[in-house]
């Protein structure tokens, strides 16, 4: 199946299955959450399927890329992986880390954090987009992972349900920011509220439209008196 097509079907475990020829026998899926916002950090999820299981597919039968599913659903599902699963670790890269380091290698931190988080050590990574350098571990990474691999997918759901909880929790630290609603993504919400307030120290200010309204709330001195 080509990328195109990937992203309207359920994921499985072929690319799973095919590295258990392998001799893999201990595959983690990596994902993660939160690039695109304007505050908060990038979470990535790891997660090691019991591949083992028969059952496993239809256990996790309702389990997709994390952008298509509901709030609900995501809640429903990441407690099902959970328990389920053989591993799960998160990481976080945050948003003054991401200012400093960049987009890409504030991905990949947060990964290696992710992998670090896990019980046990992965023979193989299946990654959705991104490589991992400094990681010595073998790695296949996939364009539409999310929607291809179930162990990505899963990692998806971890990633993206971890995230929504530390925006949620975020709220009663900066409120006012609408960050329970919009989690921290560029809402027309978001906007207004920057434009009135000014970024918070969880905003993003490499980001340019976080930069704009940075720039608009510093006072400025009068060089003309």
């Amino acid at each position: 199946m080509g990328p195109a097509n990937s992203r309207t079907s359920y994921p499985d475990l072929s690319f799973e299955q095919q590295l258990m020829k392998s001799s893999c026998v201990c595959i983690a899926g990596l994902d993660e959450a939160g690039r695109g916002a304007w505050a908060g950090p990038v979470v990535a999820g790891a997660v090691v399927l019991p591949l083992e299981r028969a059952d496993l597919a239809q256990l996790l039968s309702g389990v997709r890329d994390s952008k298509r599913m509901t709030a609900a659903q995501r809640e429903l599902w990441y407690e099902n992986i959970r328990q389920a699963c053989a591993g799960v670790g998160v990481g976080r890269t945050t948003s003054r880390e991401l200012d400093g380091k960049g987009m890409i290698a504030a991905t990949r931190l947060a990964m290696q954090r992710a992998l670090n988080d896990l019980d046990l050590l992965p023979d193989h990574l299946l990654i959705d987009y991104v490589t991992l350098p400094s990681v010595h571990i073998p790695q296949t990474v996939l364009t539409f992972g999310d929607s291809r691999s179930l162990s990505i997918s899963a990692a998806s759901v971890v990633a993206k349900v971890t995230r929504d909880r530390t925006m949620i929790a975020m709220e009663e630290t900066y409120p006012g920011y609408g960050f329970a609603s919009h989690k921290g993504y560029g809402t027309p919400q978001h906007r207004l509220t920057l434009k009135v307030l000014g970024p918070c120290p969880e905003h993003r200010r490499s980001f340019a439209p976080v930069a704009a309204f940075a720039f608009a709330h510093t006072p400025h001195l009068d060089h003309q008196n």
